[in-house]
């Protein structure tokens, strides 16, 4: 969602920049887009980040070493278990809490300007000075504020999928002492598995009992 602000805002701002000196003055629509960018692409998909390791899978016995193998899909079981849909559901709610944050923060942000642009003709230069120093402030404070936001959601991220990996791992080492496995390794995109024969998955069970000890 980008802010549009009425005809001569930019020139008043840049305006603003050039006797500030400052080039970091942000539009608060840009900034919301900037600091939203990564809660809306998470709560849409909600799937393990790319750049954190893979912890969980699965495969069978493995001809001729005599370890048994497993393998699992962590980010499967994040979209298809009770446990991954609370997940999804508390990112959401997160998101959607802090936006509407922003969105007041914006609201303000436009009326000072409205009131700025209705007022120049008749404020004396001092005056007129003062309140583009207001909503210069005012722009600086809100685009710290997004960025805060944006850092708080993605620790807030990390927390619930650690939380999630712990309770599948705890499935997962559950099933693999009762089949008698000696390893179980991750499949899925950004893993390291080329090929597993598909009996050595069991995703699906993992999923069973994960969904039997999760309370929705």
């Amino acid at each position: 969602m980008f802010l549009s602000f009425p005809s001569g805002t930019f020139s008043k701002v840049q305006s603003m920049r050039n006797a500030s000196g400052s080039n970091t003055l942000s539009f608060p629509g840009v900034v919301l887009w900037a600091g939203l960018t990564i809660l809306s692409s998470v709560a849409a998909g909600c799937a393990t980040p790319a750049s954190e390791p893979a912890t969980i899978s699965v495969t069978e016995r493995s001809g001729g070493s005599g370890i048994a193998i497993g393998v699992v899909d962590t980010q499967w079981l994040l979209k298809e278990s009770k446990l991954g849909l609370q997940v999804n559901d508390t990112l959401s709610q997160f998101m959607k809490d802090r936006q509407a944050l922003l969105e007041l923060e914006q609201q303000e942000l436009r009326n000072l300007e409205n009131e700025l642009l209705r007022q120049g003709s008749v404020l004396s230069p001092s005056a007129k000075q003062q309140k583009e120093e207001q909503l210069r402030q005012r722009m600086l404070d809100y685009q710290q504020k997004a960025g805060n936001m944006s850092r708080e959601f993605q620790s807030k991220q990390a927390e619930l999928l650690d939380e999630f990996r712990e309770q599948v791992d705890l499935v997962v080492k559950q099933i693999a002492q009762q089949r008698g496995l000696g390893l179980v390794v991750e499949k899925g995109k950004n893993t390291s598995t080329r090929y597993y024969d598909e009996s050595m998955d069991f995703s699906s069970t993992v999923l069973e009992i994960l969904d039997q000890t999760t309370l929705r």
